[in-house]
């Protein structure tokens, strides 16, 4: 029998990254490649995972990513992440992205993307491993918590419609 894991808050292992961005990460619009803030977001989504399971964790899915305004050359960014929702071995990532510009200190940052990334915790061999229970703490974390059991029922709901209409045809 294993001894169950202690839960843990949604603070334990947030995350924050940032970087300024260069004409490298340009796309032919000259604002900054979506695939490159998706990488980034991917990033922090998996530094929240490691942290929040204590160990190696991977990407199973991105679940979703709203990009909401251009990120420009010369623009730092910053990505927020944390644990939305835990289960047996995978869990939520939300991680909200903003950029401000990199010659105004004043400038507040603006809320340029948001992204839901789905990670299971892996053990030496490869093979998924118990995370610990999440424990929110906030109203707002208990609204986060509620959203993604909202997301996970849709992703698994979609998986049995496709799966069964395979089977069907």
């Amino acid at each position: 029998m294993t001894t169950p894991l202690a839960p843990l808050h949604p603070s334990y292992a947030r995350v924050s990254l940032a970087m300024m961005t260069s004409a490298n990460e340009a796309n032919l619009l000259g604002n900054i490649h979506g695939g490159e803030i998706v990488k980034l977001a991917d990033s922090t989504a998996g530094a929240v995972a490691q942290r929040h399971s204590g160990g190696p964790a991977v990407t199973a899915a991105l679940d979703e990513m709203a990009f909401l305004a251009p990120v420009h050359v010369g623009d730092i960014v910053r990505t927020l992440g944390q644990v939305n929702w835990a289960g047996r071995s995978s869990m939520e990532i939300g991680v909200r992205v903003e950029a401000q510009p990199w010659n105004d200190p004043s400038a507040e940052g603006l809320h340029v993307a948001s992204a839901y990334f789905v990670f299971v915790a892996i053990d030496a061999d490869g093979q998924p491993r118990a995370v610990p229970p999440l424990l929110p703490e906030t109203p707002h974390e208990v609204r986060r918590m509620r959203e993604a059991e909202i997301r996970r029922a849709h992703r698994l709901a979609k998986k049995t419609e496709i799966d069964q209409g395979r089977v069907d045809s």
